[in-house]
Order: C-alpha cells, then structure tokens, then sequence
C-alpha cells in the first residue's frame, strides 16, 4: 500500500470520528462559538465521508449546541496538532532519527540514513540555538498582543510588536518546513524502494544531500539571533597602559578587523581617528556596514593582549601591550531609544590633525560633540566639510548614547562599558603571543591558532564562531 494511500485513509478515519464526536457532545458542552469556528464546521462537513451527513447543512447556521461542540473540537484537535511531530507514513518523527543514532557518513556516500540523521542533528542544533521552547512561548505573547483592539493606539511600539512577530513567526516556519521537507523526502525514497523506481529514489537522495548542505548554512543563521544582530555596528579601540607600544597595538588590532570586514564584504568607513606621538593611535573608531556585522564582531568586545620582541626598544625586550574593543549596534531610525535635544549638545569646531590636504588643516572642518548629561562625546575629522563631520560625530553620538540607554534598561552589552574601563592585566580575552613562542589563544573558549600572521590579517571567523557557539551553550546551561 502506498503512502499516499495510507495518509488517505487516515484522513477519511479522522473525519469520521470528529463527526461522531460533534454529535456525541453535541448536547453537553456549551461554550460561544466566534464566526470563526462555524468555517472550521464548514470545511469539516466537506470532508466527511460520503454515507455521512452533517448534523447541519454548510449553507445555513448551525445551532448553538452543535456550534459549541465545535468548537470545543477545533481546540482540541489544534491542541493536538501542536502536540503532535510531523512524521512519515510509517510514524517516523526527527526525534525517532535522533534516537535511532545513525552513523553519519560523508556527503559523497548514498545513505539515505546518514543524510537524515545530519539534517536531524542540524535541525536539533538550530532549535536549541534559537532556544525553541522560550522562542514558542514569545510569539504566543506577542500573537495575544497584536490582537488587542487598543494596539495602534501607540503606532510605534505596534511596528515594534509586529516587526519582532514577523520576524519569529518566520523562524518558526523555516525550521517547520525543514523538518517537514526531510520527512517527505524520506517517505519519497521508501515509495521509489517499494515501486523499484530508481529515478525518483536518486532523486529523493540528490535532495537530502542538498538539504543536509543548508542545513549546516542555517546553524550558522541560527548564531545570530539577538534582536541586534542583524544591525550594522560602530567597533572602537581604545590604546591601554603602555605608551608607544600600546599605541602601535591598537593600531594593529584596527587594521585586523578592517581587514576582516573587507574579507565579509562589509563596507568600512573610517569616523575617528587620534594618532600617537610617535607610532599607532590612541584610538579610533570605524564603521562597519553590512548585514549581521553587529552579530558577528561582538564576539571581539574585551581586551586584546599582546607579547612580543619590540620594535620601539633598542635593547630588544620583550614587551607586553594591551587594547580594549568596543563594538556597538547601529539600531537605526525606527528603533532609536534615546530623543537628542539640541540644548543638551556642545558643539566644538577645531582644526583636523594628521595628514591632510590643503583643505583640511586650514579650515576648522573637524567637530567634537558632547551630549552634557552624560559626558558622551564623539569626533569625526576626516570629512572635508564641518557638516559632514557634523552628521557623522551625530550619528556616533546617537548609536553610542542608544548603547547606554539598553545597558540601562535590560543590561545588554554590558561588555561595551566593562571594556574601556579596565585596559590591563587579568581583563584580557585573547592573548597574541609572538615571542617566545608563536601562538593566539581565547581566554574564554580556549580556541587556539598556530598563525598568528593569518589572523592579524583578518582570519577571525574560527575565533568568533567558536564564541557564539559557546556563548549559547552557556546560556542553555543557565
């Protein structure tokens, strides 16, 4: 018997018995039925078998007691069927291929079996990072919410509610199609077994294999799901303790992660810039334009180490030097937290240092912002124009004071502030060791590289998946 045959019949015996049971509760149960159930009722009708008739005609109103067992029916049968995992023909969920433990094979191996159980795995993986049970719970607040009559009374935080429900409806809805897609690819390879179809069966197969590809992209998508990890970001590095030779680290560690922008494909702009006295920079801060950019380089906020033989010491010693790095999300217009007035700006004009062109160091083009309620500054000196640099020290100044405002209300990054504050010993999360040894090792995940070249260079990505995956273990654990 085929499949389909089979998932037939199970309809047809589902129809029958939700008719009996609408006219066994028919006299007892009594609960206001809405407009939408009597739909519900309608398109059950429809579906009963042919020597059955319904209790009443689908162009007419049901009566109040059929109508209330209906309903009752409806929310018992959409209770079920949220308890209830899709599965195959034969009752075989993604949890019963977990449970069978097959072994996984290479990709270039036709076994249906090892496919599947790297998609299962994928699919565990990806529910567990996108903390299944907390993310079903959250859409059902926010599906109440968009219900109430009174929502557009406040039209931004509607946008807000809706954009956030859209947003994990979506998820939902892709890991659901993932899981139901594996299962009827493998009732297809049974089908094409039973019916000795071999082209169908290497069909089915060559889909599996594609699946169980995107499925190891999507682990990585499911990294990213902060509310803020989609945004663009602003990333700072400030010089430590350590003069000249901090300044020349800082001055490195920028370059690696301009360097590993480039490598996404990010656009980098450069918004301010202190240059040392002698060599490197006091501090800097970029611009790093792209989706998931935040999600990414916060997994660099902390202090950055380095041991080396030094360039600026005759004597040839080894010296150690310290950089801290801030990485704040660029939340954009419709998200802004915090109203800027215009009595609270200090607004200072002066002339752009470093190197420049006839313009720039004639003309007080660069402008320093301070917002006086909470000492926030921000610098731009690198437009030609005092109102480009004007905008852009505005749109720092905004992302910078957003920063403070959710740190304030829901603690987020609080890494943001720790980092600047204390550039020394013991705060370090990587440590880049060039002499006596050659090695750059993560404090916190113990992840390690033997090239310390190659990741200068802006070969992060090992570094920071390895601390997002560890992050939301440690949140699991919690």
């Amino acid at each position: 018997m085929s499949c389909f045959l089979r998932k037939s019949l199970r309809t047809q015996g589902l129809s029958l018995f939700l008719h009996k049971l609408v006219e066994n509760s028919s006299e007892s149960l009594n609960i206001l039925l809405p407009s939408s159930s009597w739909f519900w009722c309608r398109h059950l009708s429809h579906s009963l078998p042919h020597n059955t008739s319904p209790r009443f005609a689908s162009n007419s109103v049901p009566s109040a007691s059929h109508a209330n067992a209906s309903l009752q029916i409806r929310f018992w049968a959409s209770e079920a069927a949220a308890a209830t995992e899709p599965s195959t023909s034969d009752g075989l969920t993604v949890q019963g291929i977990l449970a069978y433990n097959w072994t996984i094979l290479d990709e270039n191996d036709s076994d249906w079996k090892s496919h599947a159980t790297a998609i299962a795995q994928s699919i565990h993986l990806i529910k567990r990072r996108l903390q299944w049970g907390k993310l079903k719970v959250r859409l059902d607040m926010l599906s109440f919410r968009l219900n109430k009559a009174d929502l557009w009374d406040d039209p931004v935080q509607a946008g807000k509610i809706s954009r956030e429900h859209g947003s994990l409806l979506g998820k939902m809805k892709e890991v659901n199609a993932l899981e139901q897609e594996l299962l009827e690819h493998i009732d297809m390879i049974k089908l094409a077994r039973e019916e000795n179809d071999a082209d169908l069966e290497s069909e089915s197969l060559k889909a599996l294999l594609n699946m169980r590809r995107n499925a190891k992209e999507k682990e990585l998508e499911a990294l990213l799901a902060g509310e803020q990890d989609s945004c663009s970001c602003y990333i700072e590095v400030q010089a430590g303790a350590g003069g000249t030779e901090s300044m020349d680290w800082a001055a490195m560690v920028m370059q690696m992660y301009k360097s590993w922008a480039q490598r996404c494909g990010y656009k980098v702009t450069v918004m301010d810039e202190m240059p040392g006295e002698i060599a490197g920079i006091k501090r800097a801060t970029i611009k790093v334009d792209g989706e998931f950019a935040f999600g990414y380089a916060k997994a660099e906020i902390g202090v950055h180490r380095l041991v080396r033989i030094s360039p600026f010491d005759s004597n040839k010693r080894r010296h150690t030097s310290f950089a801290a790095v801030a990485v704040i999300p660029i939340l954009g217009d419709g998200s802004t937290h915090v109203q800027i007035n215009e009595s609270d700006l200090r607004i200072e004009r002066f002339r752009a240092g470093g190197a420049g062109g006839q313009h720039v160091n004639t003309t007080e083009s660069a402008v320093r912002i301070v917002h006086i309620p909470t000492g926030v500054t921000a610098t731009c000196q690198n437009e030609r124009s005092q109102h480009q640099n004007k905008a852009s020290a505005m749109a720092v100044l905004q992302s910078r004071l957003d920063q403070l405002e959710m740190a304030r209300q829901a603690q987020l990054n609080v890494q943001h502030t720790q980092s600047l504050t204390d550039i020394t010993w013991g705060s370090q999360i990587r440590s880049y060791v060039l002499h006596p040894y050659r090695m750059v090792k993560d404090l916190r995940t113990n992840y390690e590289v033997s090239d310390p070249d190659s990741v200068l260079e802006g070969d992060l990505d090992g570094f920071i998946l390895s601390y997002l995956s560890a992050s939301l273990d440690k949140d699991d654990d919690a």
